[in-house]
């Protein structure tokens, strides 16, 4: 037996897994998963077609509709433990944040008002992928809409300051215990139905790729979750 051979720890020992085979397992067993999902999909369609009651038509919509948002669980899945990679372009600084305002409006259109908005950019530019960077942000957002959808909860605030874009988004939360010295950096930490605990991950992994910093702290009955960028120019 060689060392690392689960068959020599004790009981009660824990098994450590490198992250790519996590990641690797994941995606594989992601993809096998949607192979099914696409033959049951071809076999409702194939049932449609030989059913006449219009009951039957009506439930068997229902159980595609079913099978498509499973699917769109596993692509998510798959694409929160991607490697991320960035095509970066310049950019304006409140172009993004008036950019993000009007997405975050669409994708959340009755929570969005309860977010409010302190922006202090002028001609501020910066090299960013505005899709990934994008992607960052809504992640945030819809964690904090999840968590605290009570009015006048959220405040979000971009502005430079010596150099770096940065961006806060603040969520009063009472009472909160969970750590925020390892923010974004323990996937899988914090799992329940629907989320797997990979968002905050994904989201540094994509603001390091911009040669960004992200982290958060509690703060009497606030979190503040803080992205900063480098600014090109003005």
């Amino acid at each position: 037996m060689t060392k690392g051979d689960p068959s020599t720890n004790a009981p009660g020992d824990s098994i450590t897994v490198p992250w790519s085979n996590v990641v690797r397992f994941v995606r594989q067993l992601s993809h096998d998963l949607r192979n099914h999902l696409n033959a049951a999909e071809l076999q409702a369609v194939y049932l449609n077609e030989l059913a006449a009651d219009e009951e039957m038509k009506s439930e068997i919509k229902r159980l595609r509709e079913m099978i498509a948002q499973l699917g769109i669980i596993l692509q998510k899945l798959s694409a929160d433990l991607s490697q991320v990679k960035a095509n970066l372009m310049t950019y304006g600084a409140a172009d993004f944040v008036e950019d993000m305002r009007r997405k975050i409006a669409q994708d959340f259109p009755e929570q969005s008002a309860l977010a409010q908005w302190e922006v202090q950019l002028k001609n501020e530019t910066f090299e960013i992928d505005p899709q990934l960077l994008q992607q960052a942000l809504l992640e945030l957002f819809a964690n904090a809409f999840r968590h605290e959808p009570k009015a006048d909860a959220i405040r979000a605030r971009a502005r430079t300051e010596k150099g770096r874009f940065v961006f806060t988004l603040e969520e009063r939360k009472a009472p909160f215990d969970l750590p925020t010295q390892n923010w974004g950096r323990e996937p899988l930490g914090h799992v329940g139905q629907g989320h797997y605990g990979l968002g905050l991950n994904r989201v540094r992994a994509i603001v390091e790729v911009h040669r960004g910093e992200f982290g958060a702290k509690y703060d009497s009955s606030t979190l503040v979750t803080t992205i900063t960028l480098p600014v090109s120019g003005a």
